[in-house]
């Protein structure tokens, strides 16, 4: 079974809801069967790369809130993000543009598959929303981070040099996600049946889950019963008869 997962580094609901997935994949009898991959999708995809700014003021002026209101909000997303066991620095963090991050977590798929997309992706959210180190308009922090998740540092820093690497993948996920309906994130798809928007508690996930699971079409046989085709398994592969 595959689940898709749409987000953004810079969305705070998308680390959380990450958590929160992950907590009820870890309790799933299949897990194991399991794909997760990770999609791109930007909620700022028109700022431009290195145009910064504060997360506070930024919200404050959003959503016509004073700045105390603003700095509550962040603590109460502080405290969700406790509850599922991870850190969060409610004041001093920055946003910006995400696009070269998406690409890098393209980069880290192809070359370590699922597993190494999941840590890069995960050290890029820790680095944004509890270290006080921007991830922002700074190459070497993200290339150090594509290296601490196990990938080749000069190669990303290729890909990073190149703006058009993995670009199209980029896009490519980004038509995808509103062809399905998404408009904002973390969405998860699960084998492209079932959805879940929001970074819903652990028990919707593992509902979810089951459901999806339960929901597997069997595989049906083109073939008339009793008529195996030539072809080869674990003890050889079958011998064409004579003529």
């Amino acid at each position: 079974m595959r689940v898709e997962i749409w987000s953004d580094i810079a969305c705070p609901w998308c680390y959380v809801g990450k958590a929160r997935f992950e907590k009820a994949l870890k309790a799933f009898p299949h897990q194991d069967a399991v794909e997760v991959i990770h999609r791109s999708f930007e909620l700022d995809p028109n700022r431009p790369k290195g145009d910064t700014a504060a997360v506070i003021p930024m919200l404050a002026q959003k959503y016509g809130m004073t700045e105390d209101q603003a700095k509550d909000a962040e603590r109460r997303l502080g405290d969700n993000a406790a509850a599922e066991g991870l850190a969060y620095r409610t004041e001093g963090r920055d946003h910006g543009n995400t696009f070269d991050m998406h690409r890098l977590l393209h980069f880290a798929k192809e070359q370590g598959g699922q597993a190494a997309q999941d840590r890069l992706i995960g050290a890029f959210y820790t680095a944004n929303f509890a270290e006080e180190r921007s991830v922002f308009d700074d190459d070497e922090r993200l290339i150090a981070l594509a290296a601490d998740a196990g990938l080749d540092a000069a190669a990303a820093r290729g890909v990073l040099a190149d703006p058009d690497a993995y670009a199209d993948a980029v896009r490519a996920d980004e038509r995808e996600a509103a062809e399905l309906g998404a408009n904002g994130v973390p969405f998860f798809v699960l084998d492209r049946k079932f959805g879940v928007s929001g970074a819903q508690p652990a028990e919707v996930f593992t509902q979810a889950l089951e459901q999806a699971w339960g929901a597997r079409s069997p595989l049906t046989v083109l073939a008339e019963e009793g008529a195996d085709g030539d072809a080869c398994g674990p003890d050889g592969c079958a011998v064409p008869p004579r003529d």
